[in-house]
């Protein structure tokens, strides 16, 4: 068995030991998991930390919330309070307005409402550009993130025409981020990544000459910048199932391309849960029911077992063999 699990593993690549769960599996594995950890006591706890933070986090609140009512559990008596001093009129009125200003001022709440439709126009992406260029031909530093993603963006904004829609997912990553990114809550890990493929995936020197979207896409080096379009179509991925406030929510949570590629799962599986099962069980174990061993690697393992348990009973039958022939020995001298 051992053989046999070892040499299909390795002589064929689709035999993964790590596999992903099916979305029925993942469902049923974070229900069982919420039944353990969602207990009334852990709710109320996680619910006040939420409720002293500044600005108050209403994507996590109501997550929350959703689950205490669902086990019939009533909310601590400063959430009313606090809601109905964060969705006044007036008070949304004047953060948007701030939102609009400077996005480091946004929150959950209103970055959708108040910079996202900025963002997903080609406007935006075309200004990033344009920017860069006119700081490269000054001499003056390059946001050179903000340039890979209104690139891609405006890629995908000039394939948007051609395929029909199916490139409104990395649209959709790239606003996903840059709002992430104004509002601080882009991972460093990931900004650093994401960093270190733009500086490999344009073509510095052609970037004054940009006028437009095609002279933008122009300055693409394709594999370069594979992996981060991976990544942001992931988070697109995210932001299309659990929605793109929730995913600015959940994208502190990505450090590199395979987070976000489970976190991509997840979301597609779990829906507008990702948030609450995010907030109760952590990345960690979120991200690692996202995967499960293969059947074939079980049988790797078991075989393995079973090969050292053989082994040693053998040496033990070998050490009892020895020690009763030289008992053996020992008697006919005396």
């Amino acid at each position: 068995m051992t053989l046999r699990s070892g040499i299909q593993i390795a002589n064929n690549p689709t035999l993964s030991p790590i596999i992903d769960r099916s979305a029925a599996e993942l469902v049923a594995l974070t229900d069982r998991m919420m039944a353990r950890e969602a207990t009334p006591a852990r709710l109320d706890a996680l619910i006040t930390a939420r409720l002293v933070e500044t600005p108050r986090n209403w994507v996590a609140l109501q997550a929350l919330a959703g689950v205490a009512e669902e086990q019939g559990q009533p909310l601590p008596a400063a959430y009313a309070q606090a809601w109905e001093e964060d969705s006044g009129v007036m008070a949304m009125s004047g953060d948007c307005l701030a939102c609009i200003w400077d996005i480091r001022t946004c929150s959950l709440s209103t970055a959708l409402i108040c910079k996202a439709p900025i963002l997903l126009t080609p406007v935006e992406d075309l200004r990033g550009v344009v920017k860069a260029g006119a700081d490269y031909s000054m001499g003056q530093p390059v946001d050179q993130l903000d340039l890979g993603l209104s690139v891609l963006g405006l890629g995908a904004t000039a394939a948007l025409v051609a395929t029909g829609g199916t490139s409104a997912t990395v649209k959709a990553g790239t606003a996903t981020i840059r709002l992430a990114r104004g509002m601080g809550r882009l991972s460093p890990a990931l900004t650093t990544r994401m960093a270190a493929a733009v500086t490999d995936g344009i073509r510095w020197a052609d970037l004054p000459k940009v006028r437009g979207t095609d002279d933008a896409v122009a300055l693409l080096r394709a594999d370069a910048l594979r992996p981060l379009a991976d990544t942001v179509t992931d988070l697109g991925r995210v932001a299309e199932a659990a929605g793109p406030v929730p995913a600015l929510h959940l994208l502190p949570l990505v450090d590199d391309a395979v987070d976000a590629r489970r976190l991509a799962r997840a979301s597609e599986a779990l829906g507008a849960r990702t948030v609450s099962r995010a907030e109760v069980l952590g990345k960690s174990r979120l991200l690692r029911a996202t995967i499960r061993i293969s059947d074939t690697a079980i049988g790797l393992i078991v075989g393995l077992v079973g090969a050292m348990m053989s082994f040693a009973m053998m040496l033990a039958g070998l050490v009892q063999t020895m020690m009763i022939r030289a008992l053996r020995r020992a008697a006919r001298v005396t």
